[in-house]
């Protein structure tokens, strides 16, 4: 199912490829907000000292060709946030693969409230959150949406309905 691609964790030099990522798919369809900036230009400062990781996927003949976050807000709690798969890579189940290792890895990390922030406008992302084991969560909407001004979508992992 998942031919050809495989995980990949953070490393220095790919921190170029984190930015790049996201920043492209963020333009794609909004614009970048100051908080955006801060963790793509910052990424081992913002997320990976405070205790969160990223990881990458590589899909074979392309290279790096996704991203995906988790950041460390209180002791337990992570968000899932600055996922990005390349548009020369859909299609191949990227996206979905990385958000598999991603929920993973939280686990590993210790993980009891893991929760990400989107938009109405990410149709299909917002499908593979649910396939995977997220559910929309006004509490997460109300403590953390605020925060982006194009999120109007909180969704929180439930890790026993998870398949």
């Amino acid at each position: 199912m998942f031919t050809g691609l495989k995980i990949r964790p953070y490393a220095s030099e790919l921190a170029q490829a984190f930015h790049d990522i996201n920043a492209e798919w963020i333009a794609s369809m909004f614009a970048l907000e100051p908080t955006d900036r801060e963790v793509l230009e910052n990424p081992y400062e913002r997320i990976i000292a405070p205790g969160g990781d990223i990881l990458f996927v590589e899909a074979e003949g392309l290279g790096i060709v996704g991203t995906c976050a988790l950041q460390k807000t209180g002791p337990g709690q992570f968000e899932l946030t600055k996922m990005g798969v390349l548009e020369a890579a859909r299609g191949r189940k990227a996206g979905e693969f990385l958000l598999q290792a991603t929920i993973e890895r939280a686990k590993q990390l210790g993980a009891d409230k893991l929760y990400l922030l989107t938009s109405s406008k990410c149709a299909s992302a917002i499908h593979l959150y649910e396939k995977l084991g997220f559910t929309r969560d006004n509490e997460v909407m109300r403590e953390f949406g605020p925060r982006y001004q194009r999120c109007n979508v909180a969704m929180r992992f439930h890790w026993h309905q998870a398949r």
